[in-house]
């Protein structure tokens, strides 16, 4: 009989809400206006007050709340103008909501190859924005890795092209000590459950430029009532323009702000905890043959609400074979590899509304690719017993197939 431990806590059971958050959308509840536009006289909606503390935490001018991450995307692209058509370049390793945002907006992905350490390639970005005529970079901070934004930024000046961050991963994070989405024109994140503020569905933009954050307001829905929002820009800014931007309605409602409010104070502390998880199963899993770790940069102090390695070289049925023993011991991993997309798990050869695009690099780097959640429900101890598991087997696994080629009849 096998002695093996097994972990038994859920990848996918996030915390409880906070009893503040409880209490303020219980009162949102009982007086019943739940949207955002929705005010008696001298009442700040919930929404309102969201977009002002957001605006505050992150050192931004101008915030929007929008209904999801996604909706936060399309809304940033067609405020920095992208027409019908128009190519957007973004990472070849991100998740299917940022060239889906490109392609409901109209425009078409460019998918722009990355590095081993998941970050996007700079070599690789300026042949396809010369190649694509590109003027819009999506940049997706996928699993929360951030590449060398001041380098960045300057590299995409000197292009031409306009960088919108997707920080569904890295809210709560910096780069030298600037905001994760600080550095490019809009930054777009998410409140979905699996991020670091929860409200179910929910997104959130910034930005410094007062007619992007215009145009953003009234293609989320604001109607005429733009003046209701006082993370926005001056009313003149809307006169100018308000009969020319569509209504794209995507609105976020009070309930869902008034759960979110709360959060923002606790995301220092969540980046700590995290940090707690994320530095003990990287402890744990260091100097395992077969396996590579990815490196963090010390300007970066990412939030590690999930953990990403590598099993270079190792052929498809070894890793399905790690995925499998992981499995029946409790932890539940995720493989960009595969050839079909399994839940979150797409990549971009399976997006057919984008053509078929070539990156060989991206390729041989997701075919070894690993990914697993980190939940706040964890406990630093259950984090090392996922890194004992892990290492047990990428150990056993490896071994069990060096030992079969070793055993195996020579062809002479």
């Amino acid at each position: 009989m096998s002695t093996a431990e097994v972990f038994t806590g859920s990848f996918t059971q996030q915390e409880p809400i906070s009893e503040a958050g409880i209490a303020a959308a219980l009162a949102v509840l009982r007086h019943g206006r739940l949207h955002r536009y929705n005010t008696v006289p001298g009442e700040t909606a919930e929404a309102a007050l969201l977009e002002v503390e957001f605006a505050a935490f992150t050192g931004a001018k101008y915030c929007l709340a929008v209904a999801s991450g996604g909706y936060a995307m399309g809304c940033a692209l067609r405020a920095c103008g992208m027409a019908p058509g128009d190519p957007v370049l973004t990472n070849a390793f991100t998740l299917a909501p940022v060239p889906g945002a490109i392609a409901a907006a109209g425009g078409r992905p460019v998918f722009v190859e990355i590095t081993a350490d998941l970050v996007i390639d700079f070599a690789d970005l300026e042949a396809q924005a010369k190649a694509s005529g590109a003027k819009l970079l999506l940049l997706s901070h996928m699993r929360g890795h951030v590449c060398d934004m001041e380098a960045l930024m300057a590299f995409c000046a000197r292009l031409g092209v306009t960088v919108i961050e997707d920080c569904a991963h890295t809210m709560g994070a910096e780069w030298r000590g600037i905001a994760s989405g600080r550095h490019g024109t809009v930054a777009c994140y998410s409140t979905q459950t699996y991020k670091h503020m929860n409200s179910g569905e929910g997104g959130l933009l910034i930005t410094d430029d007062p007619q992007i954050a215009a145009k953003m307001v009234l293609l989320s829905g604001s109607y005429m009532l733009y003046g209701k929002h006082p993370a926005a820009p001056e009313p003149e800014v809307f006169e100018a323009i308000k009969l020319d931007i569509p209504n794209v309605s995507g609105r976020m409602d009070n309930l869902r702000a008034a759960i979110l409010r709360p959060q923002i104070a606790m995301l220092a502390e969540r980046r700590q905890r995290w940090a707690a998880l994320y530095q003990t199963l990287e402890a744990g899993l260091q100097a395992t043959p077969g396996l590579r770790l990815i490196p963090r940069p010390e300007e970066e102090a990412y939030v590690g609400s999930s953990f990403q390695f590598l099993l270079p070289d190792w052929e498809e049925p070894r890793i399905v074979a790690l995925l499998a023993a992981a499995a029946a011991r409790g932890v539940e991993l995720k493989w960009f590899g595969a050839g079909d997309p399994v839940a979150f798990t797409s990549r971009y050869v399976h997006w057919r509304y984008a053509g078929a695009q070539s990156c060989p690099q991206t390729d041989r780097i997701l075919a070894g690719l690993i990914d697993l959640r980190l939940p706040l429900t964890f406990s630093p101890e259950d984090a090392a017993q996922i890194a004992r598991i892990l290492r047990a087997e990428v150990l056993r696994i490896g071994q069990a197939d060096e030992v079969e080629a070793a055993t195996a009849p020579q062809v002479q």
